[in-house]
């Protein structure tokens, strides 16, 4: 199937590693070309390059809960590319721990670039994108039921899955879409790094592969290629959804 992501500008955030690179990569792989955001200078080289290069993609450092960084990052695909069709925005999940031991500290940091920080470059996306552009959020499955041990992320996801689908409902008459999507246990460095926190990381992962249908974790390519299909044009007919990726971890409709 054509995407018909050729010649596409995407701005991705949180893309030098995890699921924004894979998706940044699945884009670039098919013609698109990106704006790619991260903390680290070093890290945003190797990204690019790994991307196709400068003329494929282009490293923006960038932190979410920046107030500035959304009019840069919709800047710099309109300086460098001459034009923009689309967004996804991705963040580190926030600090694991249960509700009664998060900090209030914890929730404003954590509010600032999972939930605001998404917020604001949706915002200024949506003031330049046309007809046919895509507003995409990178959720997790505790939009749909809650993760044990990751309290500040059951209570920040799901808001910011139901701003989405106003936003949804915004746009759509602009012919702008905007989707969610959904990873659980997706193999990246987070994932293994919440495993680890049980004390015994291969028991953790085979408990949850357990509960798995399809009795894995996923992989970043798995995701990636969810992501690219959901922003490209060939997805045309698809807003206001959140889709999981989760080998069908989720056990509700």
């Amino acid at each position: 199937m054509d995407l018909g992501l050729q010649d596409k500008v995407y701005v991705v955030t949180g893309a030098t590693r995890g699921l924004g690179f894979a998706a940044a990569r699945e884009l670039a792989a098919d013609g698109a070309r990106v704006v790619v955001s991260g903390r680290s200078e070093e890290s945003l080289q190797a990204a690019v390059a790994a991307l196709g290069g400068e003329g494929r993609a282009h490293g923006v450092p960038a932190d979410n809960a920046d107030p500035d960084s959304a009019a840069r990052l919709i800047g710099a695909a309109q300086e460098v590319f001459g034009r923009l069709d689309g967004v996804l925005i991705s963040v580190g999940g926030p600090k694991a721990g249960p509700v009664v031991l998060a900090e209030d500290e914890t929730w404003r940091s954590a509010f600032e670039s999972v939930f605001l920080g998404a917020l604001r470059i949706a915002r200024a996306a949506a003031a330049e994108l046309g007809e046919g552009g895509v507003i995409g959020f990178v959720l997790s499955g505790s939009v749909r039921e809650p993760i044990s041990g990751l309290g500040v992320s059951n209570g920040l996801r799901p808001g910011l899955a139901m701003a989405a689908k106003s936003l949804a409902d915004e746009l759509g008459p602009r012919g702008i879409r905007v989707v969610g999507l959904l990873p659980a246990r997706i193999d990246t460095d987070r994932v293994r790094e919440l495993d680890a926190l049980s004390g015994d990381a291969e028991a953790a992962r085979a408990r949850a592969s357990a509960a798995i249908p399809l009795g894995r974790y996923g992989t970043a390519e798995e995701f990636g290629r969810v992501a690219a299909f959901l922003l490209s044009p060939a997805a045309s007919y698809l807003t206001g959804v959140m889709v999981p990726v989760d080998g069908g971890a989720l056990r509700g409709l």
